[in-house]
């Protein structure tokens, strides 16, 4: 059996192979063995010709392939150009634009980008909930859009700056500090265009995902003063210029944003807030998952691609949608 492969160089020989990519992706796909996704019958007839299987049982679809079942399926694009999305979207720290993974591979812009957010509903699925946080989760909240400077001067003009705020995406962020030695864990949830002070709109989320009891680091937002009851609340102010008071701070919140926007600015460059929760899977699973070699982040991904369906008009809403970076 071939030796794993480690970097990108070595997954893209790898995977070059025909026999090789069908075997990793039947061991992603049927890690307990192979059986049919229609009735789940166990008994099914390999065709070594055609590299698919058939169940024995009378129904439609009797015929199935590897891809049947996960992000994969209805794809024309080969195992190989898959395994490469898979393995560049989880590594790339700044993530991948479509029309760099398009020149990379061959393919229209327009597939890549399809793979690419089939990839990223992967991403949700391995970055998974887990459970409630607790020890110490620091707090924040960002605004996520366009400023007002890079407008048209006509649009710049029609709006004041506090509507132009009010026209961007609220998203709320936890991350729970890691000790003795585990890692720092972050959540994130988009709160709408609404303003984020608003106490609907923040305490829900906290609540579903922090168990009582645990201690909050956050910022001085009024809706904070709601979680006393429930939480330890500590809080720095930043309109004060204060942003550390010992251990009392949410600078890791403040440190994922700067990589989001990183990521959102400088290689995506314009997200449509209809595709923006995809994005905000994308960056987390990379960050929860740091610590892990490339390797690894890879087999996590390729190991959450069943039971996943997003077909283009999902994706965009309508058939012919405009294109995306």
């Amino acid at each position: 059996m071939k030796r794993e492969p480690k970097t990108l160089m070595e997954a893209i020989k790898y995977f070059a192979d025909p026999d090789v990519a069908f075997e990793a992706a039947k061991d992603f796909v049927y890690p307990n063995g192979v059986h049919c996704p229609t009735c789940g019958r166990t008994d099914v007839r390999f065709i070594a010709t055609r590299r698919m299987w058939e169940c024995k049982e009378k129904h439609p679809r009797k015929q199935f392939s590897v891809k049947v079942g996960t992000i994969m399926e209805d794809s024309a694009l080969g195992l190989d150009i898959w395994f490469a999305a898979i393995w560049t979207i989880a590594n790339d720290k700044n993530g991948i634009s479509s029309y760099e993974f398009a020149r990379m591979t061959g393919i229209t812009q327009k597939s890549a980008w399809h793979v690419l957010h089939r990839v990223r509903l992967a991403m949700k699925v391995a970055g998974g909930s887990g459970g409630k946080l607790d020890g110490t989760v620091e707090t924040d909240e960002t605004y996520i859009g366009g400023k007002a400077r890079n407008m048209h001067k006509a649009k710049r003009k029609a709006m004041d700056r506090g509507d132009h705020a009010r026209r961007k995406v609220g998203v709320a962020g936890l991350l729970k500090r890691g000790s003795d030695g585990a890692l720092s864990h972050v959540r994130l949830n988009i709160m709408g265009d609404h303003a984020l002070n608003a106490t609907g709109a923040v305490l829900p989320f906290i609540r579903k995902n922090v168990e009582p009891g645990s201690e909050i680091m956050g910022d001085s937002l009024p809706a904070y003063t709601g979680l006393r009851p429930d939480y330890l609340l500590e809080t720095v102010n930043h309109a004060a210029e204060e942003y550390v008071r010992g251990r009392v701070h949410n600078n890791g919140m403040e440190n994922f944003w700067s990589l989001l926007k990183r990521s959102l600015g400088g290689t995506y460059v314009s997200v449509e807030p209809f595709h923006l929760a995809r994005y905000l899977d994308e960056q987390a699973f990379r960050f929860n998952e740091r610590k892990g070699t490339d390797g690894d982040r890879f087999r996590k991904l390729a190991s959450s691609i069943t039971g996943l369906r997003l077909t283009w008009k999902e994706l965009t809403g309508y058939e012919d949608a405009g294109q995306a970076v």
